[in-house]
């Protein structure tokens, strides 16, 4: 999108104080004038997706209005790390089944660690981290079978992490299916904690896929983020999805949001990779 430009004008018209953004005025749902103020968020944070940009529209602590934006997705000729194996395959690369589930099954870990992180579990956090590197060096199925199905069982029975995310973000099969969503946030049918439960489902079941050296089945093109072959990369689906789902939110489930849906940046430069995700 590149409107990294226009930053600088609107803080510049909003006026500044001590660096900081000062409030204007606006109305709220009941008609009352009520301080508005403009908030960027990105692109470089921890536990973000790299290079996203949210400008934010507040009043009190609400989120009123959303505008997405992200930096410059450089068209390099490499394919998306996360993505690689099912646009290998559709491309006509022999791909085993193994590698693809390794991929999978780190990706989810990633995704999942940035969530718990920003919701504070840090301990949770980096054990999912650990495991992704794990699953990545290609440590065989009986040496983190048993470390991944704790940390599956753990974030699936605890009750405040449930309370701390549910409800957030709440995004029908229905609704995600028309706006092109696919994938986990697809399939998870809910809010944010229905997301991580997707992810660490899957991770669960793609244990069946480690170590298996057949190739990958020639109809499976669906990466960790949703498929790979449709008329647009997954993750541009989940950033056209995130303004509704966070407007009236409060500013502090924000991120909790964000990092639910967890869209790869990376996947945007998907349609200059010779047709990739077209194959």
């Amino acid at each position: 999108m590149g409107h990294m430009g226009h930053m600088g004008h609107e803080m510049h018209t909003m006026g500044q104080v001590a660096g900081l953004p000062m409030a204007e005025r606006g109305d709220d749902r009941d008609e009352l004038r009520l301080d508005q103020l403009h908030v960027p968020i990105g692109p470089a944070l921890s536990n973000w997706p790299a290079g996203l940009i949210l400008r934010l529209t507040l009043q009190g602590d609400v989120v009123q209005d959303v505008a997405v934006d992200h930096l410059r997705v450089p068209s390099v000729h490499r394919l998306p790390f996360w993505d690689e194996p099912w646009l290998r395959a559709a491309q006509g690369e022999k791909v085993t089944r193994d590698r693809a589930a390794r991929r999978r099954c780190a990706a989810h870990l990633d995704s999942a660690g940035r969530l718990l992180a920003v919701v504070g579990w840090d301990d949770v956090a980096a054990r999912c981290r650990r495991l992704r590197d794990e699953v990545l060096s290609g440590a065989p199925r009986e040496g983190v079978d048993g470390d991944l199905r704790r940390t599956v069982r753990r974030v699936g029975r605890s009750r405040p992490l449930r309370w701390s995310i549910a409800g957030l973000g709440e995004l029908s099969a229905d609704r995600a299916r028309a706006v092109g969503v696919t994938g986990p946030a697809l399939a998870a049918d809910g809010d944010a904690y229905n997301r991580l439960l997707m992810w660490m489902s899957e991770v669960e079941r793609g244990l069946d896929g480690l170590d298996d050296a057949r190739p990958l089945a020639p109809d499976d093109r669906t990466g960790p983020r949703g498929r790979v072959d449709g008329p647009r990369p997954p993750s541009q689906a989940l950033l056209d999805v995130l303004p509704e789902l966070l407007t009236g939110a409060e500013f502090a489930c924000a991120r909790i949001i964000v990092a639910s849906l967890d869209p790869d940046l990376d996947e945007l430069a998907l349609a200059s990779v010779s047709g990739a995700a077209h194959a």
